[in-house]
């Protein structure tokens, strides 16, 4: 089996206001976020590759023009956990790379959330 990982940053800001209002998270804050995609295929393509990392652009692009310092309260119509957030970017990626296996999200350095089905 072969894996390939590729790393993706934005900076945004959310309130997960559902929380008890005591709870930090509940308060309006930001992160700068850190998204790893992996992808696995048994057999490599024509070109020795599991997927060329420049067919990955699009992921950035949507991740700068949805994302990137922006309100993610304002912008996701589910609550912006990590947990959450990396099944969303899981199946955007999935719905496009079927080699898609995992997305992890990382809200600080050391935290990480992970969405594997």
């Amino acid at each position: 089996m072969f894996t390939i990982t590729k790393e993706f940053h934005f900076s945004a800001s959310h309130q997960l206001s559902h929380l008890p209002e005591d709870h930090q998270c509940a308060r309006l804050h930001g992160h700068n976020y850190v998204v790893v995609v992996e992808l696995r295929a048994e057999e490599l393509n024509v070109d020795g590759f599991v997927r060329d990392y420049g067919e990955l652009k699009p992921f950035k692009t949507y991740i700068d023009e949805t994302f990137d310092h922006r309100h993610l309260n304002d912008v996701l119509d589910f609550a912006s956990t990590g947990e959450n957030m990396a099944r969303h970017l899981y199946e955007w990626c999935a719905g496009r790379w079927p080699e898609t296996t995992a997305v992890k999200v990382s809200e600080t350095p050391k935290t990480w959330a992970e969405y594997r089905p």
